[in-house]
């Protein structure tokens, strides 16, 4: 009786495999590979199953589901009573060369489904360089850094004291979200965001900001960030000249210019923006501030400058895009009216944050409109995400209704003053070129003057050398503004962490800047 394996109508030679792994996953890879750099021609046949089998000393099993996954994706094809073959695939793409072999199949190996890491053998380079792209190019201009890793330390900024956040409360409201869930609220929702919060967020920003607007003017976002963005997307044309305070926010002037816009640079004085300076500037009809605490001086703008600064967009047809960050922490009175509750011609775009009162990975946010925008705005942010997700909207809607918000606002405020008065009572007193602290009455940071940016440089090493975080202030200012225009400082958080933290993390720098 011959016993002997029939001859192959191609040749396997090549084929080897490790039969500590996959047996089927490394034979459909090796047969794929052949296919696509063209050493298995379309029109070939293929040998049977058993016969394959037979000439590798494997399973018929292991043959049959390479084959499956092939068929599957279209690199064969059977002929009734006729056997396997190599699917006819277009010439003009085969050989493939540089196709990956690697792909994730679908089957049980033990290890992670993903894609080949061939991709590391490529040139690198900027996208941008790859595919030139205006757009690309932008992108790789004004760019987010990377947030701080780790749990919040002293003194990281825009971190409030969420470890004071009722997660308890929150927990079971959002169990009780799930656990008998409103059909309707699990399909597509408004882009707008959800009818409730937003009417609470309208009463709530009556009743402490002196902010009068009505659900319909709202716009849930997910950040403050995320409604920057859309007012960059909407109000500005490529080439445009846009407003910011220089100092100021960097990633707000990042959004407007990724829309293209030209971003300007406006001083700031003791009554917040220089508006004698906005007002020279040629064709610019958007400007962007945070009036309640200017980030990161921490100057609250003016009554004056804040109907200076209205009167200057009335007359230029222009918008203000109002960032009302941190507008809840003031101490020393009620927090003051936001700009655009002053604003009666339309003309203030107003940005508020839950992310400073509760924590920042809430991701949620809203905008307060002019009735003639708010159509286009929802419509846009639905072309990106559709609608907000439905849960945590629904969640702090319950959560302001039942009276947690005002409550938590309130122990928010005082834990930041209590952190506050820490940092100002252990404050290293006579640091060799470090400034007067000033007075602290609103907002979650100070900024700290020092004489140069090569001391404000040395400040901070010194710091981290002892696992405290500090900003420079210059930083904050625009890459155009020129070196004698930029001021030096350190910008400190005292919110993130209780006042025994800020304790400890005063007596390091004490110890580091002495040294």
């Amino acid at each position: 009786m011959n016993n002997a394996v029939p001859p192959l109508s191609f040749n396997p030679a090549g084929i080897e495999l490790d039969r500590r792994q996959g047996l089927s996953r490394q034979l459909y890879q090796a047969l794929r590979a052949r296919v696509l750099d063209g050493r298995l021609a379309s029109g070939t046949r293929l040998p049977a199953s058993r016969d394959l089998a037979a000439a590798l000393s494997i399973s018929r099993n292991s043959v049959v589901r390479a084959y499956d996954q092939l068929y599957a994706e279209g690199f064969i094809e059977g002929r009734v009573g006729d056997g396997t073959y190599v699917a006819k695939l277009s010439s003009t793409t085969l050989p493939l060369k540089n196709i990956s072999t690697k792909v994730s199949t679908g089957f049980s190996t033990g290890l992670p489904t993903a894609l080949s890491t061939d991709w590391l053998d490529l040139p690198v380079g900027p996208s941008s360089k790859v595919i030139h792209s205006d757009a690309l190019d932008r992108v790789e201009k004004h760019h987010l850094p990377l947030p701080p890793s780790g749990p919040p330390r002293a003194f990281r900024v825009g971190i409030p004291a969420f470890d004071l956040f009722p997660f308890d409360v929150w927990a079971k409201l959002n169990a009780a979200f799930w656990r008998k869930p409103d059909l309707q609220q699990l399909c597509y929702g408004d882009s707008q965001g959800d009818a409730r919060l937003r009417g609470l967020i309208a009463a709530y920003l009556r009743s402490s900001r002196g902010l009068h607007c009505t659900a319909e003017q709202i716009v849930i976002t997910s950040g403050a960030q995320q409604g920057i963005s859309l007012c960059a997307q909407l109000l500005v044309d490529p080439g445009d000249i846009v407003a910011v305070e220089n100092p100021g926010y960097r990633a707000a002037g990042h959004a407007f210019a990724v829309a293209g816009a030209e971003v300007r640079g406006v001083p700031v004085d003791g009554d917040g923006l220089n508006c004698t300076a906005l007002g020279a500037l040629s064709h610019c009809r958007l400007a962007y501030v945070t009036p309640s605490h200017q980030y990161p001086t921490g100057v609250v703008m003016s009554l004056a400058r804040r109907l200076e600064l209205l009167a200057w967009a009335e007359r230029n047809d222009g918008w203000i895009v109002e960032d009302d960050y941190d507008g809840e922490y003031r101490y020393s009175g009620a927090p003051l009216a936001p700009l655009a509750a002053l604003d009666r011609q339309g003309r203030v775009l107003y940005v508020g944050t839950f992310g400073k009162v509760a924590f920042p990975a809430l991701r949620m946010g809203y905008l307060v409109l002019p009735p003639g925008l708010v159509d286009a705005f929802a419509r846009r942010r639905a072309v990106d995400m559709r609608h907000s997700e439905v849960s945590t909207q629904a969640v702090m809607a319950e959560f302001m209704a039942a009276g947690h918000f005002q409550r938590h606002i309130r122990r928010m405020r005082r834990a930041a003053l209590a952190r506050r008065d820490a940092l100002l009572s252990g404050w290293p007193k006579a640091v060799a070129g470090v400034g007067v602290m000033p007075t602290v009455v609103a907002g979650l940071h100070v900024t700290v003057p020092v004489d140069s940016v090569e001391r404000e440089c040395e400040l901070i090493a010194q710091a981290t050398s002892v696992g405290v975080e500090i900003n420079g202030l210059s930083g904050y200012w625009l890459p155009t503004t020129t070196s004698s225009q930029v001021h030096a400082g350190l910008v400190l958080g005292f919110a993130a962490v209780p006042p025994a933290a800020i304790d400890i993390a005063l007596a390091g720098l004490a110890t580091a800047w002495k040294t």
